[in-house]
């Protein structure tokens, strides 16, 4: 019996095979093979050393696989740490408990619960409110109106710890209205008036503001988390945090909007209607509302026993939940607001696998090993213990251009660097927040490095030549600014 030949058109004849990758919806294909081809050579093609346990050697190539998919992302970033996740579970690395142990992490409900926070900023229309109000009294000129966004993002910031959600949901939209209202247009001739300059130096501060409080970006509290897992400990976390990072922030977020003024001016120097605009937007807004009220005094609260915490004995995720509990019962927020924060439910996900696998590298000698051996290396060099200190701080900024989240590089690095600095000797409070504020810093170095770079760039003002070329300039400057100053702040306030 012949069969029948089949011939196919794809253009009409076998639509299903022909358009197969076109309407492809999984993962993307070459994305995820170098992902797993990560994994494998690790773990069959590089031989293990001996101090490494067999379950150790598999988990850091499930890890660097996690890791390279969360830098190249073939699946959106929380599905890709579920699928790792399974993988763990799957090949007996780690039992299920042990894989699912970091969803019941402090920490992770404190991002969480942050997150809730930040919708209320948004729903009430506070978070707007406090920046109009900035660029009223301050957005005469064109400094002034940076300025005036760069501080309405300092006072926020404390209460709303995604950099993503505050660029995005309350800058953002205020920029581009100020750019559009001079005739200053993404993607134009007419960008550089005034929106890539407000873009870029909002941008730019944005990390002083971060680096100034704990709980003004979630990556801090990762950072925390790591450094207790390797046996800092900080006391009065939130206070000792912020008294550190006081003045060398300050003075960064001082000097950033006109050092990006002088690097890359606008073409309108003056912003008259600047006031004005936010004035009409402050009177359509009317006074304000209960929940706007109920939303300041609750933040206040919560604040207050974020700092006073350690006396009252009362931990930070269990103020973040009663002040979020005290949003829920005044009706500011309702849990449909809760369950349509889908960062927030992301983040629960992918963190908690990056801070369980992170802790299980540890437990299983892998993170001791590395550092063990770059320590040893640098001894053998005879470096001094401060040149040890900035080359391993310098080295971890230089890699994040590899990185495309501020989150998934500390995940992958921060735990082996700070173990690095540790076995070097270096102070272990020292070394562990000079890394967060770290962190902070290299978030503007491009216009992947982080959630909100991926914004501001994505709105079309500025061009990628000059992104890369302002990002490492104000970088090494706000680096300068830190070096200089809190080589005798840290001292006074006694981080070495």
């Amino acid at each position: 019996m012949t069969l029948p030949t089949i011939t196919c058109n794809p253009s009409s004849s076998c639509p299903r095979f022909a358009n197969f990758w076109s309407n492809w919806k999984g993962a993307k294909p070459i994305r995820l093979l170098i992902s797993i081809a990560v994994g494998l050579i690790i773990c069959f093609a590089v031989p293990k050393p001996d101090k490494i346990p067999i379950k150790g050697w598999q988990l850091l190539s499930i890890f660097l696989t996690t890791i390279t998919g969360l830098i190249i992302s073939p699946l959106p970033v929380g599905a890709w740490a579920f699928v790792c996740l399974m993988a763990l579970v799957a090949t007996r690395t780690l039992t299920f408990a042990a894989a699912f142990a970091a969803f019941t992490n402090d920490t992770i409900w404190l991002i969480v619960t942050s997150f809730f926070f930040s919708r209320g900023f948004v729903k009430t229309g506070l978070g707007d409110r406090i920046a109009m109000l900035f660029v009223r009294g301050l957005g005469k000129s064109t400094l002034g109106l940076s300025y005036g966004l760069v501080l309405s993002e300092l006072v926020i910031s404390p209460a709303m710890p995604s950099t993503t959600a505050r660029s995005g949901g309350i800058f953002l939209p205020i920029i581009r209205s100020l750019a559009v209202s001079v005739d200053s247009h993404p993607r134009d001739v007419t960008s550089r008036k005034l929106g890539a300059y407000l873009i870029q130096s909002q941008l730019q501060s944005a990390g002083n503001s971060s680096a100034l409080f704990l709980t003004a970006a979630a990556q801090n509290l990762l950072c925390i988390k790591l450094a207790q897992a390797l046996g800092v400990q900080i006391p009065s976390v939130w206070t000792y945090w912020f008294k550190a990072a006081f003045l060398p922030a300050i003075l960064a977020i001082a000097v950033t909007p006109l050092l990006v003024y002088k690097l890359y001016p606008p073409e309108i120097k003056s912003t008259p209607n600047a006031p004005i605009m936010a004035a009409t937007r402050l009177k359509e807004m009317g006074s304000p509302s209960l929940d706007e009220w109920l939303m300041i005094g609750i933040m206040i609260v919560t604040v207050v026993l974020w700092m006073a915490g350690n006396a009252l004995n009362i931990a930070s995720v269990l103020a973040a939940m009663m002040g979020l509990s005290m949003l829920l019962l005044f009706g500011v927020i309702d849990w449909d607001d809760c369950l349509s924060e889908k960062s927030a439910w992301d983040t629960l996900v992918w963190f908690a696998v990056l801070i369980g696998m992170a802790n299980q590298l540890t437990t299983l000698g892998v993170v001791t090993w590395i550092s063990d051996g770059v320590a040893n290396t640098l001894s053998s060099g005879s470096m001094s213990l401060p040149a040890k200190f900035f080359v391993m701080q310098a080295a971890y900024f230089g890699i994040h251009y590899m990185f495309a989240s501020q989150t998934a590089h500390v995940g992958a690095l921060f735990s082996a660097f700070l173990a690095m600095q540790l076995k070097s000797t270096v102070p272990g409070r020292l070394a562990a927040l000079a890394l967060a504020y770290n962190t902070n810093l290299f978030g503007a170095l491009t216009h992947y490095s982080s959630g909100q770079a991926a914004v501001y760039f994505g709105a079309g003002y500025v061009n990628l030549r000059d992104a890369f070329k302002l990002g490492i300039i104000v970088a090494l400057v706000n680096i300068a600014i830190w070096v200089a100053v809190s080589s005798f702040w840290w001292k006074l306030v006694g981080l070495y």
